[in-house]
């Protein structure tokens, strides 16, 4: 049997939302809650292969806004010197490479000033000054964000941990949800491969496999996991941990220090996804092996910019399955087919930046009576109640990746 036979809330995933959303619980005074992961750790999948970036400057208020909120959560977490998620407030340089960029960053930093988020032009010889190593010439717009930075994902998966259950949110790990319990349309449990846990509410958090938690209970919500990589270079001279964030949209990058070492990803042009569908529950999903064409071509993409990549050894590898769905857009909230069945997932590869944030919008769409108009537009509902079919849906989740930094994306 499981430590616990009920709780009020069972929260299925112990990555970085999963966690996040447990610790938003538990600040809003929901602290009968239990989190299942079925790995012998949290953090252990998708989460352990991010890259840590956290970064503000979107297209939208709403999402500038969940970003901000995320930042400052992680802030405030930073100053427990007991856990805390390794949070380096670095800032960002975006750079620009072209004519249409130049205006999709001043777009950006209109959207930015009315959100209250600080953004600034900087010229080229600043931007030099905060990254020495790095070439500018070709650079036509540098926006700079001093508040953005990076962390460390599992540091921050495990400060949530270490907050929510000195609020009293119980941890349990070795677990496998086998199904979730429905009784006259609604939550009233979920079986495990230890026993029986009795439960008013379910939030699916299980990333990869959020679909099939999904479809346990009769929901088809089209998450699509997508292979996403980076590369960790072995260390270099100018490269240090204070150095901001750096993004080339123009060719699909972003990079930043690792300690005293390099790392650098970006989005495939030509992308690979997984059919949740043919993935049993009980099945991980397939290993990826290193991609050296996609890994080398960003180091060929970043050569112009960093010319020193290209004498760099690369010592590690990252990679892993993050899900899209096919708008791009969360999906948070309770289905209106099954009641107390809460989803968060769909996360886009913003998992671990936008976790706090994606807390505080399930939070939001559970506890509040009038959730603001741009949460219920995250909810199930829009797939739910509506038709598509899977083939475009994976196909546009697909799209969305492959064009995350195309202009008017």
């Amino acid at each position: 049997m499981t430590n616990t036979s009920h709780a009020e809330i069972v929260i299925i995933g112990g990555g970085a939302v999963g966690c996040g959303v447990a610790y938003s619980l538990a600040q809003a005074g929901k602290t009968d809650v239990l989190l299942i992961e079925k790995e012998a750790t949290v953090a252990a999948v998708t989460t352990s292969q991010a890259a840590g970036l956290v970064g503000q400057v979107r297209n939208s208020v709403e999402r500038t806004r969940l970003a901000m909120w995320s930042v400052e959560v992680f802030s405030k977490l930073q100053r427990d010197e007991r856990a805390n998620p390794g949070w380096r407030q670095v800032g960002s340089l975006r750079i620009a490479l072209c004519r249409e960029r130049v205006e999709e960053f001043q777009h950006m930093k209109g959207v930015a000033d009315e959100a209250g988020l600080e953004v600034e032009f900087i010229d080229n010889k600043t931007a030099q000054e905060k990254w020495p190593a790095m070439n500018f010439d070709r650079a036509k717009a540098v926006l700079w964000c001093a508040s953005d930075g990076y962390l460390q994902p599992a540091d921050l998966t495990m400060a949530y941990v270490a907050h929510a259950r000195h609020m009293g949110v119980r941890f349990q790990t070795k677990t496998a949800v086998q199904n979730v319990l429905i009784k006259e349309g609604r939550v009233v449990g979920v079986q495990t491969d230890q026993g029986t846990v009795r439960c008013e509410t379910v939030v699916n958090a299980a990333g990869a496999h959020a679909f099939q938690i999904a479809n346990s209970v009769g929901l088809d919500l089209p998450i699509v996991p997508v292979r996403h990589e980076f590369f960790v270079t072995v260390a270099a001279e100018g490269l240090e941990p204070g150095l901001p964030v750096i993004r080339i949209p123009d060719a699909t990058l972003y990079l930043r220090a690792e300690t005293n070492a390099l790392l650098c990803g970006g989005w495939e042009p030509r992308s690979l996804s997984n059919d949740p569908r043919r993935i049993p529950l009980a099945k991980q999903l397939p290993n990826i092996d290193d991609d050296w064409d996609v890994l080398g071509q960003f180091a060929e993409e970043l050569a112009p910019h960093f010319p020193q990549v290209k004498d760099l050894g690369i010592r590690s590898v990252f990679k892993g399955w993050p899900t899209f769905t096919p708008d791009g857009r969360f999906i948070i909230g309770e289905s209106c087919r099954v009641k107390g069945f809460v989803m968060a997932g769909g996360c886009n590869a913003h998992g671990v930046s936008g976790s706090a944030g994606i807390g505080r919008h399930v939070v939001e769409s559970m506890l509040e009576e009038n959730p603001s108009p741009y949460v219920r537009s995250l909810s199930p509902d829009r797939f739910t109640e509506t038709t598509w079919d899977w083939e475009t849906a994976r196909r546009e989740a697909q799209h969305y990746y492959e064009t995350y930094y195309v202009l008017g994306h």
